[in-house]
């Protein structure tokens, strides 16, 4: 078993090596449409973990000026792919999802999208690995995303995720990707913290405002109590009022 998980690990380190010689050496006319499709493979039902990132650092180290226009060609892949996966679970529906995902996760991803709307697909597009993010364009398309804001979203996420690696690459080269491999949990971590203090934030917020809002209405119960009782006939004018009938009666 250890034998066939190191080569299943050389051959992917082989396969990355050969895509990044051949991003790097060929021509842009050649190396864009590349790009794009090793971008929708990734992004669809074909994994090669963290392909993107790496071949869009590797390029714009070895050729500075494709900083400005590279990154495009990897987000526009991104984007074809997960549209591919997202019109194929809105086809497929619950049914596809629960195959593939656990019915936690599952659960899991369908309240964030209740409570963020569009960030919940948002920021796992925009962090590197190993940040999951599958999940959720599977999900988006099981719960009937709007199509429109879905490919609009993953194309700004990934785009602006890929420039902000292709121009530290121009700087740091190989480094940008170390960093990647070290510190991604930890940024991932930072970012879940960031996300549940927002969390306790809005709990919090809400609270508070709900107690406000019975505070504000308790003295507009007692004043409409108030004025009723202030409305209603006293027990000596009915007395009054009364014997007067009598009188008029016996006369």
């Amino acid at each position: 078993m250890l034998l066939l998980i190191n080569g299943l690990g050389e051959w992917l380190r082989g396969v990355a090596e050969g895509l990044q010689r051949f991003i790097v050496e060929t021509p842009i006319y050649i190396a864009a449409p590349a790009m794009i499709i090793i971008g929708a493979l990734d992004s669809s039902l074909l994994s090669l973990p963290e392909i993107n990132d790496y071949l869009v650092v590797m390029r714009c180290y070895s050729d500075p000026k494709a900083a400005f226009y590279f990154p495009l060609f990897a987000a526009l892949g991104s984007v074809i792919g997960c549209t591919f996966l997202y019109v194929l679970m809105r086809r497929g529906g619950q049914a596809v999802l629960r195959k593939r995902f656990s019915d936690e996760n599952i659960a899991r991803v369908e309240r964030a999208y209740a409570r963020f709307g569009f960030l919940t697909l948002a920021i796992p597009a925009l962090l590197p690995p190993p940040m999951p993010f599958k999940i959720f364009v599977a999900t988006a398309g099981a719960l009937e995303y709007p199509r429109w804001r879905f490919m609009i979203t993953i194309m700004i996420a990934r785009s602006v995720r890929y420039y902000i690696e292709g121009i530290l690459a121009v700087y740091y080269g190989r480094q940008v990707l170390e960093f990647i491999e070290n510190y991604g949990l930890k940024l991932l971590g930072a970012v879940a913290a960031l996300c549940l203090c927002g969390l306790a934030i809005y709990f919090i917020k809400n609270r508070l405002s709900g107690k406000k809002e019975l505070i504000a209405d308790e003295p507009v119960v007692e004043s409409g109590e108030a004025q009723s009782d202030a409305d209603a006939p006293s027990s000596s004018t009915l007395h009054s009022l009364s014997n007067k009938t009598r009188s008029v009666a016996v006369g």
